[in-house]
């Protein structure tokens, strides 16, 4: 554990403020859930909740299918890393931080579709060989919980509709995995 130096108190409601530049470090936004550790030394710890990362076995399940069965490389990502991946280097992609643009597209809420006139977008900050050619925003209960991506390299061609079907499948499923 790294220390911060910086010291809250708790108001009368049981509240802690996490300073702005904790948030914006650990991407941390207004809204998002926080799972509560402790431990037997008493030291309390937050750790950013991921919905996914309970489905992270059925995610590695569907990434692999859609896979060996059409060839396509998928990324399944939480809001913050990489949580499943098949088709491509895992040491490459699997739990890293996602890039700046695909929070964008999540946050955007809708299918995005890359075409060859639009520069490409990296899948995480960490590489620069794989970018997204699809994305679908994962949604359960309304909430955005992350995004199934097909990835490619430098020599990607357009997605069809196939593929966008795929990929839109992919999404519902996971995310009705979580509603159930």
């Amino acid at each position: 554990m790294k220390a911060t130096g910086i010291v809250r108190r708790i108001d009368d409601l049981g509240r802690v403020v996490i300073p702005k530049e904790i948030r914006r470090t650990m991407r941390i936004r207004e809204g998002d859930p926080l799972e509560i550790f402790t431990d037997h030394e008493g030291e309390v710890i937050f750790k950013k909740y991921s919905p996914i990362g309970e489905l992270a076995g059925v995610a590695v399940q569907y990434a692999d299918a859609l896979n060996k069965t059409c060839g396509l490389a998928i990324v399944v990502i939480d809001r913050d890393v990489v949580v499943a991946c098949a088709g491509a280097p895992k040491k490459e992609i699997l739990e890293h931080r996602i890039s700046t643009e695909i929070e964008n597209i999540i946050d955007n809420r809708q299918l995005y579709v890359w075409h060859t006139d639009e520069a490409k977008i990296l899948v995480s900050e960490k590489q620069d060989k794989y970018f997204v050619q699809l994305a679908m925003p994962i949604f359960t209960e309304g909430d955005v919980i992350g995004a199934v991506a097909v990835v490619g390299t430098e020599t990607m061609t357009e997605p069809g509709d196939t593929e966008i079907k795929l990929i839109q499948t992919a999404s519902v499923f996971l995310g009705k995995q979580l509603e159930a």
